[in-house]
């Protein structure tokens, strides 16, 4: 039995799912036209079977449903997909060569390229997986005493000295970034005020269960795992901390791309069409939700998934809102352009914090980690449009803007800094 026919547990599900990627592709095949046959002649994948990393986070979803739906096998390649336990090991196993591509922390991919923690290696960005979606829960101690957000932690912070001991998912991770902009816009120094450790997703709620941290900042469905128990709020959300933030990434070894471009082209027209999929409606999302939450994948139950995915919050301490703003995994295209900003971004964060100790050359080495051209190419098959511009502009919550333009300036201009 293909793995992919037990993970649909019931026949109502396959069914649907069945019924629902075949529908899928026949509307695009209609589309496309000629334009769907890469499989073909020159275009042909150079490598068939592409073994995939993942961690179980909500937002592995687009990678999941392509092998899942049979999108893969539409633009003749296979996806193998590989369920990973942390971060570090995902790192190393792209490095190594053991892993094609992964769904990647954004941050880690740059951290590896300009040799950040580990063996320099060149790498790549395809494509963005998601935005937005992630959050930053303390535990309900803090709460109770009165600790909800950024100001109201950096006041008890202040008033009842001990070592404050808050986790990220990787040293580099989008994740530890939010994190330390979250505290540093309340005036609290990740770096001299507070202890930021290291903790892989599926571990935080477990480490906070039993005291070994006071906040974490993690994808979902941790955030509303430690809801559920009773044992975490939410203080904040990542898109507002960041709305439309870059998230999670298609990633690999840049020598494997120069290798195999028709085979990432392949993976990322799948992966795209996967996540056109979960966007389009509701009960997508749903079915989403509920093959995620599977063993083989995320390990948890739907509920932890299937309200946040729709938008719907619950901080835990009695405050429902509808947020507008969620992960996304689509968007019309928006969410998946390779943005050379984004990137540059991270490292203007690496540096603030001391991870980098000399300012990079930030457009030439997103220039060579993220591959516009190619993903350019898929999105022209799939008919999905591209922004004109590879720089965005974006306010973040402490009003500062991003643009890009001054790497240096920006990164330097923080009052709370290494």
């Amino acid at each position: 039995m293909h793995p992919r026919a037990s993970r649909l547990a019931t026949p109502g599900r396959r069914d649907f799912i069945r019924k629902a990627g075949a529908a899928t592709a026949a509307t695009w095949l209609t589309t496309l036209g000629h334009r769907a046959a890469w499989a073909a002649g020159s275009d042909a994948p150079e490598k068939k079977e592409v073994k995939i990393g993942f961690i179980p986070l909500t937002d592995c979803a687009s990678v999941v449903m392509a092998s899942v739906l049979g999108l893969d096998q539409k633009y003749g390649v296979k996806i193998v997909l590989s369920k990973e336990a942390s971060w570090a090991g995902v790192r190393d196993k792209l490095s190594n060569g053991e892993l094609d591509m992964a769904h990647v922390l954004y941050g880690l991919v740059y951290g590896v390229h300009v040799g950040v923690g580990s063996p320099k290696k060149d790498m790549a960005v395809l494509m963005g997986l998601n935005r937005n979606g992630q959050a930053i829960t303390l535990s309900k101690q803090l709460a109770d005493k009165g600790a909800v957000d950024g100001p109201s932690l950096a006041k008890l912070m202040a008033a009842d000295k001990r070592t404050y001991t808050f986790a990220g998912t990787f040293p580099t991770s989008t994740h530890t970034m939010w994190l330390n902009y979250w505290m540093a816009a309340s005036g609290i120094n990740p770096v001299t005020d507070a202890k930021v450790i290291v903790v892989p997703p599926p571990q935080m709620v477990a480490n906070m269960r039993v005291g070994n941290m006071d906040g974490f900042c993690v994808g979902e469905p941790w955030n509303q795992r430690a809801i559920i128990d009773k044992i975490g709020v939410t203080a904040s959300t990542t898109q507002d901390i960041w709305k439309d933030h870059p998230e999670k990434v298609l990633g690999a070894q840049a020598a494997f791309v120069k290798a195999n471009p028709n085979t990432c082209r392949a993976v990322m027209m799948a992966v795209m069409e996967a996540g056109k999929w979960i966007d389009a409606n509701l009960q997508n999302k749903a079915k989403m939700a509920d093959t995620v939450a599977e063993k083989s994948y995320i390990n948890t139950s739907a509920d932890a998934i299937n309200q946040r995915i729709l938008g719907r919050y619950d901080n835990g301490m009695g405050k429902t809102w509808d947020d507008p703003n969620h992960m996304k995994f689509f968007d019309d295209g928006a969410v998946n352009f390779p943005y050379l900003s984004d990137g540059m971004w991270f490292l203007t964060q690496h540096k603030r914090w001391g991870l980098l100790k000399e300012h990079p050359d930030y457009l030439a080495v997103a220039q060579q980690i993220n591959q516009i051209d190619l993903y350019k190419q898929a999105a022209s098959a799939l008919k999905v449009s591209v922004p004109k511009d590879p720089m965005r502009s974006s306010k973040l919550m402490d009003g500062v803007v991003w643009d890009g333009k001054d790497p240096k300036k920006y990164a330097d201009g923080f009052k709370v800094k290494a």
